[in-house]
């Protein structure tokens, strides 16, 4: 948190000129070999608890860089519930290459996760990315926690509610265009090393949209599906935290794989 040593938080702008507040939190050894991009969910913030409880655990070993998305936290703008928030990651991934870290990988939670599958796929190429209680596909309403977050964001009274009382400001406007579905650009982050981590007790989106991403993805691909496992930040303890740095260090340290030929 602020305050704390190897803790500096930063300013910084997308390429459309919405205002990020990042933090970047110096790994245990203060080595720059890699760093990891943590990517939060709706709703949430660098500086909440179930974050920043997670960047602690990962500096332990890693370099990490946490932000508020846009229409989050400190944050400018307004919150497109995934869309634009592509061109967030990508200003936090150009800071963290500019702080000197050799290797960078991204982990982002539920809509982060979304956004961490659709920047690897179709603007950058990192070194591992891993995507915790992420969809499958959009306009999913088959849970009631989605069926509420869908409230939040298409009326006005919801959105109101969600500035007021959640502290996030979301856009209006509805998508135009739609963007790809996950499970039509996480085939392209290949060769880049791909984790899917999803609980079978996930309130928001069953373990269907977890199966879907990974039958999907291409190869170098995992697939964790945890055993009593919630959803995102708030349900993830200290050991799949500590699990999950351990597999974006290992597969962020492998050597580039050829990506298969599409078949025509």
């Amino acid at each position: 948190m602020p305050g704390q040593s190897g803790v500096t938080p930063h300013q910084l702008r997308t390429a459309d000129g919405v205002r990020i507040n990042a933090c970047h939190w110096s790994a245990g050894d203060g080595s720059r070999d890699l760093g990891i991009v943590l990517a939060h969910g709706f709703t949430g913030s660098w500086r909440g608890a179930p974050q920043s409880r997670i960047a602690a655990l990962l500096a332990t070993s890693a370099g990490v860089v946490s932000f508020d998305f846009r229409g989050h936290g400190r944050s400018g703008g307004h919150s497109t519930v995934g869309e634009r928030e592509v061109l967030d990651l990508a200003s936090v991934v150009a800071w963290a290459r500019a702080l000197g870290y050799r290797r960078v990988a991204t982990l982002g939670f539920s809509m982060g996760a979304s956004v961490v599958i659709r920047h690897a796929g179709r603007m950058d190429r990192l070194d591992a990315v891993a995507a915790v209680s992420g969809p499958g596909r959009w306009f999913f309403r088959g849970t009631p926690s989605m069926r509420r977050v869908h409230w939040i964001v298409e009326r006005r009274t919801g959105r109101l509610v969600s500035r007021l009382v959640l502290g996030t400001r979301i856009s209006p406007g509805r998508w135009n265009p739609v963007p790809e579905q996950p499970t039509a650009v996480v085939a392209r982050i290949s060769p880049t090393p791909l984790l899917i981590v999803h609980g079978d007790r996930d309130q928001y989106f069953p373990v269907g949209h977890a199966h879907a991403l990974y039958e999907a993805a291409r190869q170098p691909k995992e697939l964790w599906i945890e055993a009593g496992f919630g959803h995102a930040e708030s349900a993830t303890n200290s050991a799949l935290v500590k699990r999950v740095g351990a597999w974006l260090r290992g597969a962020a340290g492998r050597e580039p794989e050829t990506a298969p030929e599409t078949s025509q």
